[in-house]
């Protein structure tokens, strides 16, 4: 999920779009698998994700808000997103299945 400050006439974006990184306001992962016996290998594949766009901004000098939003958290796994959002790595997560959870990402969202 890519979040971007873009004014109307920007509003298409593909793959030849070259966009500016200080547009990018934040980036996530939606993982709607809901086998909790998946969650893990779901989390391991959006980390890896993560790590590789925060190691890419890193490097031009940027750092957007970066963001995991789950249907399954395994308790393991909701271990380690708490242990990253405690240090600052994950700026926000949310179950899917927790009402609560998806509206206090919804309104981070809006208020970026």
């Amino acid at each position: 999920l890519c979040l971007f400050n873009l004014d109307s006439t920007d509003l298409v974006v593909n793959k030849s779009t070259e966009i500016n990184v200080q547009s990018i306001l934040a980036l996530g992962e939606l993982k709607g698998g809901i086998d909790p016996a998946g969650a893990d290998e779901h989390w391991k594949t959006a980390q890896a994700s993560l790590n590789r766009i925060r190691q890419a901004l890193y490097q031009v000098g940027y750092s957007p808000y970066t963001f995991f939003v789950g249907a399954a958290i395994a308790t393991r796994m909701a271990a380690e997103i708490w242990e990253q959002l405690e240090n600052g790595t994950l700026n926000n997560a949310a179950n899917l299945n927790r009402e609560n959870q998806v509206a206090s990402i919804s309104r981070w969202l809006c208020d970026l």
